[in-house]
């Protein structure tokens, strides 16, 4: 059954045709911060959308209503699917999901990266997907070990001098 018009607690009638936000095929795995992340997310955007409601334009409303109401679903479904994955639950000796990685490349530059979820996943702050080039070419590596990352602009080596899991999720 199409939703295109469904009614609102205020009597007011509200087209929701736009298209779900696309839900990735893959595990939901996330850290116990990534799933402190998406539920203080979806309180966010609750109360968004409660603040919104009070307001006594309708129509100035309808377009962030619309918003709103999708990436509530989206988030809510992020959170119903979620295996959390403690990194106290690895082994902490290879690279794995919740893991720290510190790497040296080709010419001796150091990087750090964690291994998160795909909702946590901010590469400017280190925190790479698990699904990602990176995280895939790193997982099930160990100190010493130079793993080989694929990427569009030319392959590289990369050495592992660290691993560290923080307890608190990463």
């Amino acid at each position: 059954m199409s939703r295109a018009f469904v009614k609102e607690a205020d009597g007011e009638a509200v087209g929701d045709d736009a298209p779900e936000l696309p839900i990735s095929p893959f595990p939901n795995r996330v850290t116990p911060r990534g799933l402190a992340l998406l539920r203080a997310e979806l309180e966010r955007l609750t109360d968004r959308r409660r603040t919104l409601l009070s307001t006594n334009d309708p129509v100035a409303r309808r377009p962030e209503l619309f918003s709103l109401d999708r990436q509530i679903r989206y988030v809510t479904k992020r959170i119903e699917s979620a295996i959390v994955q403690a990194p106290r639950d690895r082994a902490r000796d290879r690279v794995g999901f919740g893991a720290t990685i510190a790497v040296l490349d080709e010419d001796g530059s150091a990087s750090r990266f964690t291994i998160v979820g795909e909702d946590e996943a901010d590469p400017r702050e280190g925190r790479i997907s698990w699904i990602s080039p990176l995280a895939t070419a790193l997982s099930g590596s160990a100190v010493g070990d130079e793993v080989r990352w694929r990427r569009p602009k030319g392959d590289t080596v990369l050495e592992v001098v660290g691993i560290d899991y923080d307890d608190d999720g990463a």
